[in-house]
C-alpha cells in the first residue's frame, strides 16, 4: 500500500511508526516541463516556457499560505490554452497586473490573492 501526503495534516505517530518514509522533492523546471508535455502534447513551447517561468516565480513569493502545485499548474495551463493566451500576455510585467492572468487556478485562498494585491499596490506606489 502506498500512501502519499502533502503535509497539510499531521499524521498520527502510531501510523507513522508503521510507515517507510520517502521524501520526493518538488519537480524542477525541466521535470515539470516533461510533466506538462505528457498532459498537453503539442502545447506551444513559448507559452509553456512563459507559464512555467511565471509559475515558479509565484511559488517563490514569500508569505504564500499555499504554493501552487503541479495540479494547479496543469489546471492553469488548461485555462490558458482555452483562452488562447499568448506568451506575450504572460510576459507582460505591468505592475497593475502583478497577479497572473486567470490566477484563480494558481492561488487557492483569499490570503494569497490579497498578498499579491498588496504587492501590486506597493509596486505601483513606488513607481510613481
Amino acid at each position: 500500500i502506498i500512501i502519499t501526503s502533502n503535509n497539510e495534516k499531521e499524521l498520527p505517530d502510531a501510523f507513522l511508526r508503521r510507515c517507510f518514509f520517502h521524501y520526493i522533492r518538488f519537480p524542477d523546471a525541466q521535470t515539470m516541463q516533461a510533466i506538462v508535455e505528457v498532459h498537453f502534447p503539442g502545447i506551444k513551447k513559448r507559452l509553456m516556457e512563459e507559464a512555467l517561468k511565471l509559475f515558479f516565480e509565484v511559488r517563490e513569493v514569500p508569505g504564500l499560505k499555499k504554493k501552487p502545485s503541479t495540479s494547479e499548474l496543469l489546471d492553469w495551463l488548461k485555462l490558458l490554452v482555452a483562452d488562447e493566451m499568448t506568451p506575450e500576455m504572460l510576459r507582460e510585467r505591468d505592475p497593475r497586473k502583478l497577479i497572473p492572468p486567470l490566477h484563480g487556478a494558481l492561488l487557492k485562498n483569499e490570503q494569497d490573492v490579497s498578498l499579491f494585491e498588496k504587492l501590486a499596490f506597493m509596486v505601483r506606489r513606488e513607481g510613481r
